[in-house]
C-alpha cells in the first residue's frame, strides 16, 4: 500500500531537485501525462484500501488513460480546439474523488481500531 506513495514521494522530490526545461508544445501533455499518473496512483491506493487491487488493472488503466487523453490533446491540436481540457476535469473529478475514498477509509480504519481499543464496537 505503501509503495505507490513512496515512487510519488521520490518523483515529487526528483521533480524539485532536476531541472529540465519542458518546450512549451509539449506542456499540455505533460499535464495530461503528470493527472493520469496521479489518477492512476491514487485510484490503486483507494483499491489497496478496499482490499481490492489488481496490478494488471493498475497498469492497464495507466497505459489506456495516458494514451486516450494524449490521443484527445493531439486531437485537439490538430483541429485547433482544447479538447485536452475534458481530460483535466475528468482526471480532477476522479483525484479528488478517490483522495475522499481514501480519507473516508483511513478515517475508518482509525475509527474502528479506536473503538476496539476502548472496548466498544
Amino acid at each position: 500500500m505503501w509503495l505507490p506513495i513512496l515512487g510519488l514521494l521520490v518523483g515529487v522530490a526528483l521533480g524539485l531537485l532536476v531541472s529540465i526545461q519542458v518546450p512549451l508544445s509539449y506542456v499540455k501533455y505533460s499535464a495530461i501525462a503528470i493527472l493520469a499518473s496521479v489518477d492512476t496512483i491514487l485510484g490503486g491506493v483507494r483499491a489497496q484500501c478496499e482490499g481490492r487491487f489488481d496490478l494488471w488493472v493498475f497498469l492497464s488503466g495507466f497505459v489506456v488513460n495516458t494514451l486516450f487523453a494524449a490521443g484527445l490533446t493531439a486531437l485537439g491540436d490538430l483541429l485547433g480546439l482544447d479538447i485536452y481540457l475534458g481530460a483535466v476535469v475528468a482526471f480532477s473529478i476522479r483525484i479528488f474523488n478517490n483522495v475522499g475514498f481514501i480519507r473516508r477509509d483511513l478515517l475508518g480504519l482509525a475509527w474502528r481500531s479506536r473503538a476496539t481499543e476502548t472496548g466498544k464496537t
